[in-house]
């Protein structure tokens, strides 16, 4: 039977457990061939705390619970002997619904790998079928990254992915906490929350995504509107008008109008307060600079 190769990531599976045939999605099909399995104690066996997924569906689990209850266990754990028990590298999913299922015992084939191999096996098995979150994939991925010291064309390497699309996940962690979790509980879509970290402010961040929520925003209005509001200038501060009395006012323009008169140009004087201020005469050729400097010589 072919495996079923979903978002082209079954081959990097099957390079890490060759011995292993099937999906999750397909468990209640006939394998195609026996790996080296050992039915263990389910008490004995307990999930890797490190793996990637945090979140299970139970209306998923009591599914594949009664599947369970009916046709056992297709598909073996990936399991690695710990001191007393064996953790599980992949297969937390059928080793829940064998425990509602009230399964004593499960099928498990041992595996000796390193910490690197385990993390992407949990990573490809949850990605292929689907079960990682947003949040989830790209916590992944940094572990991956920091570490194990690879580098992010690496990373989509081994998960048959696009160095765009693992940067695209990584992007995701830099939303504020409560958008993620927003995110996490599909109030807001990935393409939302991409849009999102067009704003840089985290409180704007959790307003405008709760906004999304509230309104039923499509992401092309999200965009649009994000797009809208970077574009918009803030609006320039009224300048506060110095604060001079009337008298003083009444003598500068006396004095202004004067030297319009001896310059035969445009004279404008801007008081800051009682002692200082600024004068500002036009001219529009040398003819008129040279005719004002005249006047300003002429002052006794």
């Amino acid at each position: 039977m072919a495996r079923n190769n979903k978002h082209g990531l079954g081959k990097g599976l099957d390079s890490l457990i060759p011995d292993i045939a099937g999906t999750e999605e397909n468990e209640e099909a006939p394998k195609a061939e026996k790996g080296a399995e050992t039915l263990v104690d389910i008490n004995k066996v307990e999930p890797n705390r490190e793996q990637p997924r945090k979140i299970f569906n139970e209306d998923a689990l009591q599914e594949l619970s009664e599947s369970i209850k009916q046709y056992g266990i297709i598909q073996p754990l990936l399991v690695q002997k710990k001191d007393d028990y064996y953790e599980i590298i992949a297969g937390e999913r059928r080793w829940r619904a064998a425990k509602k299922a009230g399964l004593k015992k499960v099928p498990v084939i041992v595996r000796d790998l390193s910490e690197q191999e385990i993390v992407e096996i949990s990573l490809i098995e949850n990605i292929q079928r689907e079960d990682l979150n947003p949040i989830e994939e790209a916590l992944a991925y940094k572990r991956l990254l920091e570490d194990f010291d690879l580098k992010q064309d690496e990373v989509a390497e081994k998960v048959s992915k696009s160095r765009a699309a693992v940067t695209n996940s990584l992007r995701l962690l830099k939303l504020d906490k409560r958008v993620q979790q927003m995110l996490v509980d599909e109030m807001i879509t990935p393409g939302h929350a991409r849009a999102i970290l067009n704003i840089e402010d985290p409180d704007q961040q959790y307003e405008f995504a709760q906004r999304i929520f509230d309104e039923k925003m499509s992401v092309r209005e999200v965009e649009k509107e994000i797009k809208r509001l970077n574009n918009k200038k803030p609006e320039k501060e009224k300048k506060e008008e110095p604060q001079i009395d009337e008298s003083l006012l009444n003598q500068l323009r006396s004095i202004e109008e004067q030297l319009k008169q001896k310059t035969g140009t445009k004279v404008q004087i801007t008081p800051k307060n009682r002692e200082s201020g600024k004068i500002e005469i036009d001219y529009f050729s040398n003819e008129e600079f040279e005719k004002i400097m005249g006047c300003f010589n002429n002052i006794q």
